[in-house]
């Protein structure tokens, strides 16, 4: 019977699990996943079942063949999750978003690990090329640079009088989409507003500051902060009224304006390919890095009529999901 145990880092901040004490078969292979978000948040719930489901179609089925050790991020220390995930010695770290990813590879260049959801990887030095990844790091980016000219347009196009948009962005981590919006910001006749964030305070601010400029809006760029914060971030663009583009879908599930994304839970699922590759023999370093080949747009109808909104129907129409 298999059993889990969990052990408090710094006051509860994550989680790490203990490993079942029965004797493993020799073909068991150990896969250590690292995701950003808490263990009971249902959008992390529904990208590592795309992850389970991705190996599972491969062939690997956790209790068979293959052992999984979760830890979860949340607020938690990245080195120390880092140093305690490759103490279990796996045979592949997959791991999630570029704060993790940054401290897997200050603890080793020689662990085999798979990433998603990270913004910049060649700027955050984690590969010499996306052709030819080069070390022991290889994956998934979050988004191309030009998303955040994406962003700007919807919103722009849902609220044509707007002058000024609020760039909610983590420092060092999604600053990656800042210097595109930048240069993309004059020809949508928009005075582009950056807005750093690192905890729940700095998103208040953000919001209520961007709220004061008249005819302005706000594009929440990914980032774990805000992902931990959403409810936080909805209420508020909510009482203030302010039209907000997301880079996630589970902000429109949840109340939030419209997004344009990538689907999450397919990363994960394309993830455990090269997982599985790894498993079989490939190396990281000859597996190129991928970037998103489909984007999605979400809307909330019911949040564009509350924020007075008219939605035109050239994004309707362009809409993948409708929510009303």
């Amino acid at each position: 019977m298999r059993r889990r145990q969990f052990i408090a880092l710094l006051g509860g901040a994550a989680a790490w699990p203990v490993k079942t004490s029965a004797q493993q078969p020799e073909q068991m292979r150990r896969i250590a996943v690292l995701t950003v978000l808490a263990e009971n948040d249902p959008e992390n719930k529904a990208r590592l079942g795309g992850f389970k489901q991705g190996l599972e179609g491969l062939g690997w089925w956790e209790g068979r063949n293959a052992h999984m050790d979760y830890y979860f991020g949340g607020t938690g220390d990245a080195e120390a999750l880092a140093h305690a995930i490759l103490a279990s010695q796996p045979d592949v770290v997959f791991v999630q978003g570029t704060p993790f990813t940054a401290a897997l590879q200050r603890e080793t260049s020689t662990n085999p690990i798979v990433f998603v959801g990270v913004a910049d990887p060649m700027g955050s030095g984690f590969i010499a090329s996306l052709a030819r990844p080069g070390g022991n790091l290889t994956g998934f980016m979050l988004y191309e640079a030009g998303v955040a000219g994406k962003w700007l347009a919807m919103l722009k196009e849902i609220a044509p009088g707007l002058a000024h948009a609020g760039l909610m962005y983590e420092p060092g981590v999604t600053a990656f989409y800042l210097h595109a919006a930048e240069a993309l910001a004059p020809s949508l006749a928009i005075e582009l507003v950056p807005s750093p964030i690192k905890n729940a305070a700095d998103i208040e601010r953000a919001i209520e500051s961007c709220a004061r400029i008249p005819n302005s809006g706000l594009v929440v760029a990914p980032n774990l902060t805000t992902q931990s914060h959403r409810d936080l971030v909805i209420t508020l663009t909510a009482r203030y009224r302010l039209p907000t583009v997301y880079s996630y879908r589970s902000f429109i599930l949840e109340g939030g304006l419209m997004s344009y994304h990538t689907d999450y839970v397919e990363m994960f699922r394309q993830g455990a390919r090269y997982v599985d590759r790894i498993l079989r023999g490939a190396k990281p370093a000859d597996l190129p890095v991928q970037t998103p080949t489909r984007y999605e747009t979400v809307l909330n109808l019911k949040t564009a009529k509350a924020l007075g909104l008219e939605v035109p129907p050239s994004l309707l129409v362009r809409a993948d999901e409708v929510i009303e």
